[in-house]
């Protein structure tokens, strides 16, 4: 089996681990197939790739995410180093409205998120010369694009390293807003 599927505390969001083939060269693994992803209710269409390098560790890029109608489902691999990868979610219909999951991804053992649209996204990296790859539904859209404040005491989120390295987009990134959810379910 190529993939193995594993839902977190928040259902739709789904922690993937690629199995990978290994022998005295290294290894291989397919990162993505859409017909097994399809299987496991995945079935969203890739439409662009993006690739982050952060050269420190503590590194912490988020929240972030793009509004309707531009919404980004995100399917996020850590392809070199190690991060906490955080989805939190936006939609406000949704049981889980407020709540955010965390886990850590690592190069080393090919896992990856999956984190649909109607969630913010943030990571922080845990060992320097960090590489991120994420393909994502939508494609970039700076109008839409928005985003929470990394240390919003509503979402409460327990940053691994506490003084972060930030840009300073995302410093001035505003508190969440819980009565005006971005998203309706």
């Amino acid at each position: 089996m190529a993939f193995l599927f594993e839902p977190l505390e928040i259902p739709d969001v789904v922690l993937i681990r690629a199995a990978r083939h290994e022998d005295g060269r290294g290894w291989f693994a397919e990162t993505y197939k859409r017909s097994r992803f399809s299987e496991h209710g995945v079935s969203e269409a890739f439409v662009q790739d993006n690739h982050s390098f952060s050269a420190a560790e503590g590194t912490l890029r988020g929240l972030h995410y793009q509004g309707p109608p531009h919404a980004q489902g995100k399917l996020v691999r850590c392809s070199s180093g190690a991060i906490f990868d955080v989805a939190a979610d936006l939609r406000g219909g949704s049981v889980t409205y407020g709540r955010w999951v965390a886990v850590d991804l690592r190069s080393e053992d090919g896992t990856m998120l999956w984190i649909p649209a109607g969630f913010a996204h943030a990571f922080q990296t845990l060992e320097p010369a960090t590489h991120v790859t994420y393909k994502t539904t939508a494609e970039f859209d700076a109008a839409s694009e928005s985003g929470i404040r990394w240390d919003d005491p509503g979402l409460g989120i327990p940053w691994p390293i506490a003084k972060p390295i930030l840009s300073s987009r995302d410093m001035a990134l505003p508190r969440w807003q819980p009565s005006a959810p971005p998203f309706s379910e």
